[in-house]
């Protein structure tokens, strides 16, 4: 994560919204569920599109679905079912900040993801 030594806020989010694009993987990091955590030995890992996430934080608490995409220029994530209705009626995808979800399934479609994390 970027870190900084300050305690203000107004430093911190600046540290964020400043932090250099190969930092911004670390900004987008989720928990993982019970179940992850003791098969892996870890404790969090970095969203990717395909994951399986659960909503636990926030207006949409409770929601499963998969990650559509990730912004890692705002270091959000999309959640298939979590979106806001418009005044004119219309639905759209709420980005969110990845520390609200919780990962209860991993895209391991990727060989050396699944390495890195020391399972198969």
């Amino acid at each position: 994560m970027v870190r900084i030594a300050s305690k203000q806020p107004r430093k911190q989010r600046k540290a964020r919204y400043n932090a250099a694009h190969h930092e911004r993987g670390s900004l987008l990091r989720a928990p993982l569920s019970k179940e992850l955590r003791e098969k892996y030995n870890q404790r969090n890992t970095r969203v990717i599109k395909g994951d399986t996430v659960k909503v636990v934080r926030g207006d949409h608490i409770g929601v499963v679905g998969l990650v559509d995409f990730v912004l890692t220029k705002k270091a959000r994530i999309v959640v298939d079912g979590v979106s806001v209705k418009k005044a004119d009626g219309t639905e759209v995808p709420r980005p969110m900040d990845p520390s609200n979800v919780m990962i209860t399934e991993l895209n391991l479609e990727d060989k050396r993801r699944g390495q890195k994390l020391g399972g198969e």
